[in-house]
Parts: C-alpha cells; structure tokens; sequence
C-alpha cells in the first residue's frame, strides 16, 4: 500500500486538505496563498495529505506542488485535468505522491492507461467520480482511491445527498473511498464519514476561512456535540448557535420530553430520531434507537443508525438510575462511542477525558423543565465539550 492510500486508510475521519487560490464557481478564494506555507500547516493541524492545485484554470501551476513539496513531508496530490502520460510525468518529479484521474474527462481504456503508467512511476492516482455509472467504472478499473466528488464539473451543482449515497455503496470494498466537495462544517464531515468515506477533501472552506489551517483542525475535531430533547424551534436555533453538531428529537412516547416531530434543521447540521424499541421514518439523517426494558421509558443504551445500519454505540446511564463505573464502561467499549447520560456544562469536560468519545449527548442537565433547553445551559455545554 503506497503512504498516500495509507495516510487516507488510518482509523478514523481523514482528511486532504487542498491549496487553491480559486475556483471556476466561485472565482477568487485567496489569491494570495503561499502552497509552501499552507501545505506545513495543514500537516500539523492534521491533515492526512494535501492537494495542490497545479492548473492555470485555479490559478496554480507545478511551482507550487514544488513548493509545498520543499515545505512539508506529508503525501501530496496533484489535482488538474490530467489525460496524458506527460501530465502524470510532471507532476510525479514535481513531488507528487498521487495525482486525480477524472473519470469523466477519459474514457476507460485512457483511464486505465493512465493508473497503469502512473503505477510504474510509484505515482498513486485517485480516480473521480461522481455519478453511479462513473462509480461503476472506477471499480471496474480496480481503483484504490475512488473520489466521490459531490459537485458536478459542467453545472458546478454540489448534490451530497448523492454523493453520500454512493459512498455507502462502497461498503465491503476495498478501495479508500474520499468524499470531495461540499464540507464546510464538522457534522457534513461527519455525515460522510458514516455513509463510509475514509477520508474528505476540503478546499473552499479552507480557502475562505480567516485562519485555514484552525477551519481543518474545527472539521476534524471531535467529539462531535449532541444536544438532545429539543421541541421548539427557537431551542433548535439556539443550539444551532453554540455550535451543536447533531440536533435530537426524543419520538418515545412515554418520554417527558417527547416531540411532536422532527423539527427543521439547517442541512449543516444532522438531525437525529429518537425511538425505544422500534424505529419509524422520521425523516431525519440518523436514529438512535434503545432497546425496551419493562417498567421503564427506555432501556439502558442504544445504537446510532443510518439508513437502518450500525454506525456507532450509544452508552448512557440506566434510566433514573446512577452507575459509577459508567465512564469505565464506556472507555472499554470498541468503535465509535457515543456518550450519554446526564451530561451537561460541569461535567462533560471530564467525561471526555475520561471516554475519548466519537460524540457526546446531553438532554435533561440542559433544561429548564423537560422539552424545553436552558439557553445559557446550552451554549457552556458545547464549550466546555469542546
């Protein structure tokens, strides 16, 4: 396996943060960026590779895969519109580790000539697709970094419903799947991270923000935060505010803070169903589903579903009753964890501590009576959360 492919494999959310100084949609991002200096602080605000930029059309060029090459060890890729050797020759004594082979500017018999000699050079290639025939084909042509790019390259439209769904199509592959395009906040990282990609790319918003490399170490950071129980729109803006990730809606009957519905939530943000002992389509991104226990509103943990599969274990706190080894539980527990039970602004800073959870939720130690949050309550648990 080539230390790009490598990079992108490593548990967890990866990420290729990319140099751009603009783009053919948005025009000038920041015309001013240095790729050597950027490329150094992507690296050590945790970026699994970078991408430069070498086409005039992104105002880039092989000075600055050269550059960024000087400036920073980490795996690069080159991103242009690459449909001859000579492209991939270029960028491979530039410093490239791997360069993009857009499946929708080649054929696949100029596609597979292009993975075949870059593989010859040591040059790893990440084929593009972003529709189901071109997904098809990538795995037809035995990629092993298949790029799911959300933004279509003729209308500029970015679709990540989509793209989220062909990446789950990939489960049970063996290609390193990148999400590309269309992040620009923690929970959308988030969410094609459990439809299954190992890795996004991120450039825009990296580009736009004031302090880029501090944007990438925001995407990657975790835990992710859950504020749970909401029942009114404006405690779903509030927590929208603080910065909450993930938006819950308690669908249980007995729950004293049970929902009508799943509210409205910004497409920035996922929203989450919650139900004891048998999940309906509530229309929102995920469910969290507990098991029933006899004499109680729920049982004690739950499973974080998307589209009806696994994709992390909820460890809470039985209902209404304490359990002092429940932090140790939820430390020994395998996978991705989220962490529940009665968390809220004094506390949650330890039990991250202590658990390293994939995301926390907190629920009644935000309220001011059951359904309805505590603004003041909400915000210091996201901030002392993170």
């Amino acid at each position: 396996m080539g230390r790009f492919r490598h990079a992108l494999a490593a548990p967890g959310l990866a990420a290729i943060a990319e140099v751009k100084r603009r783009s053919p949609s948005a025009g000038d991002l920041r015309p001013d960026a240095d790729p050597a200096r950027l490329a150094a602080q992507f690296a050590n605000a945790g970026a699994a590779a970078i991408s430069i930029l070498v086409d005039e059309r992104f105002a880039g060029s092989l000075e600055d895969l050269k550059a960024a090459r000087a400036a920073t060890t980490a795996p690069l890729l080159a991103k242009g519109f690459f449909t001859d050797e000579l492209h991939l020759l270029n960028v491979k004594r530039a410093g490239a580790d791997a360069a993009l082979v857009i499946l929708r500017d080649v054929d696949d018999a100029r596609a597979a000539g292009l993975i075949s000699y870059a593989r010859e050079l040591g040059l790893e290639t990440v084929v593009e697709a972003h529709d189901a025939d071109e997904l098809q084909r990538a795995v037809s042509l035995g990629a092993e970094v298949i790029g799911v790019n959300a933004r279509d390259l003729e209308t500029f439209d970015v679709d990540r419903t989509t793209q989220l769904e062909l990446v789950a199509r990939m489960r049970g592959h063996d290609a390193v799947v990148v999400a590309e395009s269309g992040v620009r906040t923690r929970a959308q990282g988030a969410a094609a991270e459990l439809a299954g990609a190992d890795a996004i790319l991120v450039g825009s918003a990296l580009m736009q923000a004031d302090d880029p490399p501090a944007k990438l170490r925001e995407l990657l950071s975790r835990p992710l935060v859950k504020v749970c129980g909401l029942t009114r729109a404006d405690d779903v803006d509030a927590a929208v505010e603080a910065g909450a990730d993930m938006l819950g809606f308690i669908l249980a009957e007995q729950s004293p803070r049970r929902a009508s519905a799943v509210l409205a939530v910004p497409d920035d943000r996922l929203s989450v169903a919650v139900f004891v002992g048998e999940a309906e389509d509530a229309g929102s991104d995920l469910v969290q589903l507990y098991e029933r226990e006899e004499g109680r509103v729920r049982g004690r943990d739950a499973m974080l579903l998307r589209n009806g599969e696994p994709v992390a274990h909820v460890v809470d706190l039985p209902w209404d009753d304490p359990d002092p080894q429940h932090l140790q539980r939820a430390a020994a527990r395998e996978g991705r964890v989220m962490l529940a039970g009665r968390l809220g602004p004094d506390n949650v800073r330890q039990a991250v501590r202590a658990v390293r959870p994939w995301a926390v939720d907190a629920a009644s130690q935000l309220e001011r009576e059951p359904g309805v949050k505590d603004h003041d309550k909400v915000r210091a648990f996201v901030a002392a959360a993170r």
